[in-house]
C-alpha cells in the first residue's frame, strides 16, 4: 500500500512575549492510501494545528510534511479541508457551492457535481440555498465541495462538533459511506472517542505537553460497527486509558 501522507520530525512553536509556546514536538506519522485516521487528544494538544500544517495553511514549522511524492509548502488541490462550520456561500445554490469557480456549463463539471450530490444524498436540493438547509445538510455540501477535485487527502477539523447528537450520528454514517465508496484518505480531528472508534482504521492519541503522539491504536473491527458491542467498548477503553481519563474528572471528550 502506497503512502498518502508522511509527517517527519514536525515541530511548531507559537511565539509570544515569553519566547513561545511549543505545541508540536518532533512528531512523526505515516498515513497509507485509503486509510481513515482520527487524531484525538485534550484541548491544546496541537491536533488542529497539525491539521492546518498538513493543509498548508501555516508554513512556519520545522520538519517535513509530504503528500504522496510532494512536500507541503502551501495549500493545494491535493488536500481538501472541511472546517467545523460549513462556510458555504449564502448567495449560491447547493450545486454552485460545490462547483466553486468551475462552470456548471462544462459537461464534465456538471457530471461530477451531480455525482457528488448523489454521493452525499442531497438529490432534489441542487437549487436550494444554504438558508434552506439544515446544519447536517450544509456539512454534506461542504464534504461534496471538498471532494470535487479528487484530493489525495481529505482533512476534517471537528466537522460535526456543532451539531446535535442525532445529526452527528447520521453524518458519521454518511461520512463512512463516502469513504467506503471513494476510498479517499481521510484525517479527522475529533474530541469524540466513540466517533474515532466508529470511523477509523486507526486512532492517533495525542499527548498534552508537549504535543507528541502518545499512541497509535489500530481499530481492527469490521464494518459496519456496533457501538454497543463488547469489542467496540474495549477499543474505547483502550483509548480512554491512553488519555489517562478518569470518569470522575471533567474532560473534553464525548462519552
Amino acid at each position: 500500500m502506497a503512502t498518502a501522507l508522511e509527517i517527519n520530525q514536525v515541530s511548531k512553536t507559537f511565539k509570544n512575549d515569553r519566547g513561545g509556546v511549543h505545541v508540536l514536538d518532533h512528531l512523526d506519522l505515516t498515513v497509507q492510501e485509503g486509510e481513515f485516521v482520527s487524531v484525538i487528544g485534550p484541548s491544546g494538544c496541537g491536533k488542529s494545528t497539525l491539521l492546518k500544517l498538513i493543509a498548508g495553511l501555516d508554513s512556519d514549522f520545522h520538519g517535513q510534511i509530504a503528500v504522496g511524492d510532494h512536500e507541503v509548502h502551501g495549500p493545494s488541490i491535493d488536500r481538501g479541508f472541511i472546517f467545523q462550520e460549513h462556510r458555504l456561500f449564502p448567495w449560491l445554490t447547493v450545486e454552485k457551492n460545490i462547483a466553486g469557480n468551475l462552470s456548471l456549463r462544462d459537461p464534465e463539471v456538471r457530471s461530477k457535481v451531480n455525482h457528488l450530490i448523489a454521493l452525499v444524498n442531497l438529490g432534489g436540493f441542487e437549487k436550494a440555498y444554504p438558508r434552506q438547509l439544515s446544519g447536517g445538510m450544509s456539512q454534506r455540501v461542504a464534504i461534496a465541495r471538498a471532494l470535487l477535485r479528487n484530493p489525495k487527502v481529505l482533512l476534517l477539523d471537528e466537522p460535526f462538533g456543532a451539531l446535535d447528537a442525532f445529526t452527528r450520528a447520521h453524518l458519521q454514517e454518511a461520512l463512512h459511506d463516502i469513504w467506503e465508496k471513494n476510498k479517499t484518505t481521510m484525517v479527522l480531528v475529533t474530541h469524540d472517542i466513540d466517533e474515532s472508534v466508529y470511523l477509523s482504521s486507526k486512532v492517533v492519541v495525542m499527548d498534552a505537553k508537549p504535543g507528541r503522539i502518545k499512541a497509535v491504536v489500530p481499530i481492527d473491527l469490521p464494518y459496519p460497527r456496533t457501538r454497543s458491542s463488547k469489542a467496540f467498548q474495549e477499543f474505547r477503553t483502550v483509548i480512554l486509558e491512553h488519555l489517562d481519563h478518569k470518569p470522575s474528572e471533567p474532560d473534553d471528550f464525548s462519552i
